[in-house]
This record gives structure tokens, sequence and C-alpha cells, in this order.
């Protein structure tokens, strides 16, 4: 067994056991992927303020997301396709994130669906859903959700149109993966992967099929998807869909200052400021880099996350230390996942608490609750100077 240290450890195992396919698509952006890179890299612009001779017995990374105890502000993402990274990835990941005390959210373009995932764990997890055109079928994976005992509900707002990423493409990317002379040599040579394959009867997307009108099997999956988002968006659809679930609502996508008004505005209890990884409008702003401007307008009425661009405990200091209440990972658990299944879930948590948890002792804080800017060296312009 090789000595993981750090998120990039279990990233190599990843790479070298899923395949190129599934690597590909969780390891990649739209476009020239510059917004997936700055996601990550900016992190590095902001400094940590070491403090010394500071009392860091009894230190705690406890909180709560939307009213939920959390053993640390870092929720596992909606990871589309997780059960083809690993079989059954989407029930391994929650029952990971169910014993480390952390929100998992399912997506809605899951493998498994929100039965199976319930019916293999004992506490609530959340449900990612998307905006769909189809009214009928929203209201009945709101439903769903509820008698899944779901504790919150997630609504992405950011994919009324797909960006383009280029490697899926190129890969022929599907559920259950296109069988191409080149997919097929690489799948070979995945022989722990390709056994998990074979022994589960998981490999459709699980919460569409058999759901969805029309789609009665995987080969009419293709054309539903193809119609189903919404491109007609807008706030007031987003309300609609408010109605349609009556728990606690996040809504992640929210980029702008004016978009974060409107999403308090319809009644949401909390927003994510997130670029959908990279994966949707390259060139826009990482969300760190977006996070300040963000809390200024609305930090003090609603609950703000984070997500996209998190490979670290450090970087989840410092999201949190700009004022996000929570942040959440997809690719660093992804990692871990493709690496050793559910292990390899609990140990990339592991990473990302002991990450957290000493150097937020070494910036002389002892609660992650009490996290402020001050621990924080941030360069002028450091949220860009535009012209207006």
């Amino acid at each position: 067994m090789p000595v993981i240290t750090c998120i990039d450890d279990l990233k190599r195992i990843y790479e070298r056991r899923v395949p190129r396919m599934f690597y590909d698509y969780a390891e990649s952006g739209s476009w020239s992927e510059q917004t997936f890179r700055e996601n990550t890299t900016d992190f590095s612009d902001i400094y940590l303020r070491q403090r010394v001779a500071v009392d860091m017995d009894g230190r705690s990374t406890a909180s709560q997301m939307v009213g939920q105890d959390v053993s640390m502000p870092v929720g596992l993402a909606p990871v589309g396709l997780t059960g083809m990274q690993h079989a059954d990835g989407e029930i391994k990941a929650a029952r990971a994130a169910e014993r480390f005390g952390v929100p998992f959210t399912l997506s809605t373009m899951s493998i498994c669906s929100i039965e199976d995932v319930a019916e293999n764990t004992n506490k609530p997890f959340w449900m990612q859903v998307y905006t769909l055109k189809d009214d009928d079928f929203m209201q009945r994976l709101f439903d769903r959700a509820k008698d899944a005992k779901c504790s919150a509900a997630m609504i992405t707002v950011d994919l009324q149109v797909l960006g383009q990423r280029h490697k899926d493409l190129k890969n022929g990317l599907s559920a259950p993966p296109k069988l191409t002379a080149k997919s097929m040599a690489n799948m070979m040579t995945k022989v722990q992967w390709g056994l998990g394959m074979l022994g589960t009867k998981r490999r459709f997307f699980g919460n569409i099929v058999g759901h969805a009108k029309g789609v009665s099997d995987p080969s009419s999956l293709t054309d539903w998807t193809a119609s189903a988002f919404d491109p007609s968006l807008d706030w007031n659809r987003i309300r609609e869909f408010r109605k349609m679930w009556d728990g606690p609502l996040i809504i992640k996508g929210i980029m702008d200052p004016r978009d974060a008004h409107e999403a308090l505005n319809v009644g949401a209890d909390a927003i994510i400021v997130s670029n959908h990884g990279g994966r949707q409008l390259d060139g826009a702003l990482s969300a760190i880099r977006a996070l300040p401007a963000i809390m200024d307008a609305v930090g003090d009425k609603i609950e703000v996350h984070l997500d996209s661009g998190i490979r670290s405990g450090q970087d989840v200091l410092k999201a949190l230390s700009l004022g996000a209440r929570g942040t959440y990972v997809g690719r660093a658990f992804v990692y871990g996942l493709g690496a050793m299944g559910e292990a390899g879930v609990t140990r990339a948590l592991e990473i990302l608490h002991k990450e957290l948890d000493v150097s937020m002792a070494l910036c002389g804080r002892t609660d992650v609750k009490t996290l402020d800017r001050d621990i924080l060296m941030i360069p002028e312009g450091f949220e860009g100077r535009w012209q207006s």
C-alpha cells in the first residue's frame, strides 16, 4: 500500500485505475480550460498569516451547514457519473461521508438512484436537481427525495446550455461507456475497475431510466437528455421549483452579486459560489476570486458556500476565512473513490481534515467558526480591477 499524504497521491492512483474517459470526465474543463485551471491556482495567491505562542489545545472543526451539524464544513459536491468511477460509487461515497459526519450530495445524473443510496445509508443526504423542462419529472424527483428523507435540495442553475468539454466529445463519454476499439483497449488495462462493474447491476443513470417520460431503457436516454435542459430558465421558473420543495434549499452556480440577490429573493436558504468546476463558462473568474464580492453583497443575509477548485484543507481554510460558511469538494473525493473505493473517499476526507486542522492551528485559531480575514494576506486587486 503506498503512503498517501495528500490529494495528489490519490489522483495519481486514480489515473492508473480508472478508464481514461472517466478520468478525463473528472479532470477537464470547457474550451481552453482557463477557468478550470485558475479555480485551483488562484488559491495560491492568498497567503496565510502565521501566529505563535497561542494555546492550540482543544481545536474544533465542527460547524453547521444549512442547519446540519458537520464534523468540518466540507460537503461532497454532486458529481454526475460517480458510479462509473467505481462500481456503486455514489453509495460508497455517501457511506464514507456519513461516517465522517459531512454532507453527501447526490447528482440527478448519478448512476445509483436516490432509492439505492437511501437503502444503503442510515442518515439523510442531500439531493441535487437540474432545472429541467418536464414539470412532472421535476415534481416526482423532489417527491422521491422527500420519500428518501433527503434533508436538503440543491438546485444547479448554471447548466441551461452545456459548455463544450473537448475531452468528453473525443472520448465518446456515456453511461454505459461506448465500446470503441480505443476505449475497449484502455478498459482492458483497468482490471480491478472492470471486475467491479461486472459485479454490479448499476450501470445506467438510475434517477432517469424508468422515471423520466419515454425513458424506459438506456437506448432512449440520449434523446431525452438532449432535450431535457431548459434554456428559457429564469428566476420565476426557479420560484416554481421552490414551491415543489418545502425543505432547506441551496442554489448552486452563483458567480455574480446580482444573481446572489435574486437567489435570496426566491427563498433560498444558502447559495454556492461555483462555476461548475470550470466546466461551463470558460474565461469566468475562479470561484475564490468571485467569493468576496458576493460576501459583501449578501453575506449577512444568507448562508454562502463555495465550490470549485478546492484540493486541500488549506483551500478550505482560505474560503472559510473569506466568509464562506461551507465548502464542497468534487474532484478531490472522486480521486479517492476511483483510487480505493469507499476507503479512498474516507482517506480524502481525512487528508482535508488534517490539513484544515493543522493549518488553522498554525494561524493561531482553535475553532473553525472564528475564522476571518485576519489570518489571510490577500494581494491588492485579488478580486480584480475591471473597467465599468
